[in-house]
């Protein structure tokens, strides 16, 4: 495996990185960072956790003149939560290197009065979402004629149907020598197609054939749909995770969920999709601080959250579309550590496990909550 220093990356950011813990790279990382640098366009694929931030930022940072006024890297996220946590990172690897560069986040629901003020001080560069950023190139405010790379991050959604026209306007505003990454946990057919058909004869990296990280131990548990509240109660008490994400299709049942635990003792929080940004940023809060054992979720939080700590992620529901079942379970088993799965399934949902199995290349075990006790189903 290559150094940063073989990759080209100055010792100004290895120092910064070092201060992260962060010795050498990813697979990933070894791999794109090297293409990234010649100036190709590039389409990645690799496991939640494996590094695809720094992948894109550190290419960035080595050839971004911070003496420079200009926009050099946009980065498209498809949630705010993401958003600001790439942004963090790039703060963060800019302290702890002592460089200069600049960089500001954008997303819709806040005053875009004050994202234009922070626009007046002239990032290096931008990480949004693709609506308020499409709005403000249109407002003359985002000088996407400036853009030397633009990344899509999570590209499989935000090449999807919902997303994609936006993403897509956003491209013809760049110039053509602009170059463009996509990268994602996982890329289906559709993604790639369209990635392919917007991108300068890219590089194709997958590190990732078997899709699911193998320190994730995955399990399930049978329940009536009216007991499931119940079940995931039990079930709470039974592993007693340090931290777990539970997962739920409706943004409806989320508040209903979290009030039930929460009557049961249970420390939870909520987060959906039509929450405002401060009650979002309040609960991720809650639970990153450890106030909360539980943060019950819609599919929203799936997408490129770093959780610490997380050991359990419990679906309540099968997820609609059976290939997000990797971007919510890849929040467990990160960093070295291992973690658990769990979905709580009607009988009726038996085919979907076994869809999922085969997806994904897996097993899910049977289990049963026995005496207090999750236990191998018998």
């Amino acid at each position: 495996m290559a150094t940063f220093n073989e990759l080209k990356i100055s010792d100004t950011f290895i120092m910064g990185l070092k201060h992260e813990n962060i010795i050498d790279p990813t697979d990933i990382q070894s791999i794109t960072i090297k293409h990234i640098l010649d100036n190709k366009d590039l389409i990645a694929e690799a496991i939640t956790g494996s590094g695809k931030t720094l992948a894109y930022l550190l290419p960035s940072f080595q050839r971004i003149d911070t003496d420079s006024k200009d926009l050099h890297t946009l980065i498209l996220a498809p949630t705010h939560e993401l958003v600001i946590q790439i942004n963090n990172v790039i703060k963060t690897l800019a302290h702890n290197s002592n460089h200069p560069l600049r960089s500001t986040p954008i997303i819709g629901e806040v005053n875009i009065k004050r994202q234009i003020d922070y626009l007046k001080e002239k990032p290096h560069i931008i990480v949004g979402t693709p609506g308020r950023v499409l709005e403000l190139i249109q407002l003359k405010k985002i000088k996407a004629h400036q853009i030397k790379t633009l990344v899509i991050d999570e590209a499989d959604k935000l090449l999807s149907d919902s997303n994609v026209q936006t993403v897509k306007s956003i491209i013809k505003t760049t110039l053509r020598d602009r170059q463009l990454l996509a990268f994602s946990a996982s890329i289906s057919e559709k993604a790639l197609t369209c990635a392919l058909s917007l991108m300068k004869s890219p590089e194709i990296v997958n590190i990732a054939p078997d899709k699911v990280n193998p320190a994730i131990e995955h399990c399930f548990i049978v329940a009536p749909q009216r007991d499931k509240i119940d079940t995931l109660r039990k079930l709470i008490h039974a592993v007693k995770p340090s931290k777990a994400i539970v997962f739920i299709n409706k943004n409806e049942a989320i508040i209903d969920v979290v009030e039930k635990l929460n009557y049961h003792k249970i420390d939870a929080v909520g987060i959906y999709g039509n929450a405002t940004k401060q009650e979002r940023k309040k609960a991720i809060d809650h639970f990153k601080g450890g106030q909360a054992k539980v943060l019950v979720a819609s599919d929203l939080v799936a997408r490129g959250l770093d959780l610490q700590n997380l050991s359990h992620v419990i679906n309540m529901d099968i997820p609609v579309d059976l290939n997000e079942y990797i971007h919510r379970v890849g929040r467990t088993g990160r960093a070295g550590e291992n973690g658990v799965a769990i979905s709580i399934i009607t009988l009726s949902q038996l085919q979907d496990i076994k869809k999922i199995e085969k997806i994904n290349n897996i097993h899910i075990q049977s289990k049963a909550i026995k005496n207090g006790q999750l236990r191998d189903y018998k």
